[in-house]
């Protein structure tokens, strides 16, 4: 089947897509919260541990496959059904490497639960090929209203099954239970939905011409994944488990609001970058509308976060999770640069550079590590600095081959996310001041939450922020065709 990609489909998708993620991680955040109340750092740090291991087999199971599927041009049931048996092959061969590996992975992190937690968790490796697959035949089409079906059902679901099994004492299981419901309810929903299922072909030459385009974004996504959680394992090896949930927690906050706004980007610019992708000119168009949108709704949001942390860590988690508040803070401003990276990248996979996209992942993955092993002679907080260091050098270097490969290099990149920085970090100042006012605190909370929002939006409107405007003009027209 085929569908025109326009402006109106791009927005339309991207809309779905926010709601997607928003609407399932806004629950998710909530069910987060309360089982954080009822479990103990240390459970959470073992599901962490575990997540690891499960994430890299995904990585291997994908294979690229995916991404090649979306940024080809002309694809058929041939090519959907050879990536899905091959993905079944794979997931087959790394779910015994995790079934043998799982005793001693418990032994050297002196965690004997990690074992059969690591076992029962590995089946979602099976899950997910249905899953991924479903989710390409979403992306190329713009169908993400379907996949807002599925999450939110899915997330509802899970929820149940995990706060019932924490309020029953089943203790790490209750995070086990709760993934796997997740899972299991996204594929099924999605089959239901999504109208393909695996036909009775298979060949090697089409797996092939994909893998000569996927292969580098195996070997990116490999580095990447195993980077970045590579700082999961040190954590739970040299510090514990305890610690590592505390890490986690405080990266949980900013994560999950970047994580719904880049991965909404992700999911859609692919997509619609490799339509347009022999017209570098809109291309850049699209990328930069990309970048200074997101940027306008994400630095406020993160500083923001940065300046409330405290407050809203006793809250919502209560007083056993306050040494996660300088995590949040510093992962505030890691993050905040994360679309910004997305963007750049996604717009040289959609032109079908994926060779520069592995060459960019190599140099700052070298460049992390050594941050990485500076760091740790410094103790876990330091660990945390070195990312936001490495986010900012890669920021730098994502940026570069667009330089030449779309005529927008970091130096105009720069220029058109300034104007939003600038108005986050006074709006940020502004509702810092409120915290040396004589009211309880989550009465000051509430203010600053409140005032914040309002000083950007008055503050972008005073400066006549581009992006400001921009969305105004968008909601606007939508209000007339109501």
């Amino acid at each position: 089947m085929s569908y025109e990609i326009n402006r109106t489909r791009i927005i339309s998708s991207l809309i779905w897509k926010l709601l997607e993620r928003g609407g399932t991680q806004g629950i998710q955040f909530v069910v987060q919260i309360i089982l954080a109340r009822l479990l103990l750092p240390e459970e959470f740090g073992i599901i962490v541990l575990v997540v690891v291991f499960i994430a890299v087999a995904n990585v291997l199971v994908q294979s690229g496959f995916n991404t090649a599927l979306i940024q080809k041009k002309e694809v058929d049931e041939i090519d959907y059904s050879s990536v899905f048996y091959f993905n079944v092959l794979i997931s087959v061969i790394l779910y015994g490497i995790l079934f043998v590996s799982a005793p001693k992975i418990a032994i050297f992190f002196n965690e004997p639960i990690l074992d059969s937690v690591l076992r029962v968790l590995g089946i979602t490796l099976f899950i997910n090929i249905f899953v991924s697959m479903q989710n390409v035949m979403i992306s190329r089409n713009l169908q993400f209203k379907k996949l807002f079906i599925s999450s939110l059902g899915a997330v509802i679901m899970s929820a149940i099954v995990g706060i019932s099994m924490a309020i029953a004492g089943y203790g790490v299981w209750a995070l086990v239970g709760q993934q796997i419901m997740n899972q299991l309810m996204v594929m099924f929903i999605l089959f239901v939905t999504v109208k393909w299922r695996p036909k009775l072909h298979f060949s090697m030459t089409r797996l092939k011409k994909l893998y000569s385009f996927g292969w580098k974004l195996l070997i990116a996504s490999l580095i990447d994944v195993m980077y970045i959680n590579s700082r999961n394992l040190i954590i739970g090896k040299i510090f514990s488990s305890a610690s590592l949930g505390i890490y986690n927690r405080g990266e949980q906050f900013p994560q999950l609001i970047i994580s719904n706004i880049n991965g909404s980007i992700q999911s859609v610019m692919l997509p619609a970058f490799s339509a347009f992708q022999d017209d570098r000119k809109r291309v850049k168009e699209m990328m930069r509308r990309a970048i200074v949108t997101s940027s306008f709704f994400i630095f406020p949001m993160m500083v923001g976060l940065a300046v409330i942390a405290e407050p809203l860590v006793r809250l919502l988690l209560t007083e056993k999770w306050l040494l996660a508040v300088p995590f949040i803070q510093i992962f505030s401003f890691s993050y905040m640069l994360y679309p910004i990276h997305t963007v750049n990248l996604q717009a040289l996979n959609a032109i079908g550079r994926s060779d520069l996209f592995l060459k960019l992942e190599i140099i700052k993955k070298s460049i992390g590590v050594i941050i990485l092993v500076i760091s740790i002679q410094f103790g876990i907080y330091a660990m945390a600095w070195g990312m936001l260091i490495g986010a900012v050098i890669s920021s730098f270097i994502n940026a570069s081959p667009n330089t030449k490969q779309l005529n927008y290099g970091y130096i105009e990149q720069l220029k058109d996310i300034l104007p939003s920085f600038t108005v986050a970090m006074f709006m940020g100042s502004i509702i810092y001041s409120l915290k040396w006012l004589d009211l309880p605190e989550n009465i000051i909370l509430g203010l600053q939450i409140i005032i914040g929002v309002f000083v950007y939006i008055i503050l972008a409107k005073l400066f006549k922020l581009e992006s400001y405007s921009y969305l105004l003009g968008i909601i606007k027209s939508r209000l007339k065709k109501i």
